[in-house]
């Protein structure tokens, strides 16, 4: 790959974590994916050409891998609600009872969001990649990211701030 040092390394692991984690919302699932990343990052370094673009890159290859996963989760969900079977899971950290209720709340909004929502708002409000690099980790026309992100940005603002639009209402005759 490229000369990077071991501290920009650092960084941009944790970044990849951090993007995996909201996206698969488990520890262990969000390890296994920066490490499915960074493999195939490796494996295929020579498609790779400019340093700039190489965390956009790796963004690409681990927001594609996700996509991927959960196609492949949904199948076998599938295959296991033949035999009957669920699962599910909840989570809760924090010191300051107050803050732990709001920042749940906020996770809960932020959760609700689709996945493409989620996406888009990590890489471009945490992660800070520009508009146009979210567009080609994502593989949309960066007019999408625009529209997509102003729509999650409004869904996630009413979401938390309490004023949910109500659902849109078909009229029968």
């Amino acid at each position: 790959m490229h000369d990077l040092d071991e501290q920009q390394w650092r960084e941009l692991l944790q970044r990849l974590r951090r993007f995996a984690l909201w996206l698969t919302r488990d520890p262990g699932s969000a390890d296994d994916l920066v490490q499915a990343t960074v493999e195939r990052a490796l494996t295929r370094r020579g498609q790779q050409r400019e340093v700039q673009a190489l965390r956009a890159w790796l963004f690409t290859i681990l927001y594609r891998l996700f996509l991927d996963t959960k196609r492949r989760e949904r199948l076998h969900a599938r295959w296991l609600s033949w035999f009957g079977r669920a699962e599910q899971e909840n989570e809760a950290v924090g010191d300051n009872l107050e803050n732990i209720v709001l920042a749940q709340a906020d996770l809960q909004a932020f959760a609700q969001l689709s996945t493409e929502q989620r996406a888009l708002l990590l890489l471009v409000s945490v992660e800070g990649l520009s508009y146009k690099e979210a567009a080609q980790a994502l593989n949309i026309p960066i007019g999408t990211v625009m529209s997509r992100l102003s729509r999650a940005r409004a869904a996630l603002r009413d979401l938390t701030e309490g004023t949910p639009r109500p659902p849109a209402l078909r009229r029968l005759k």
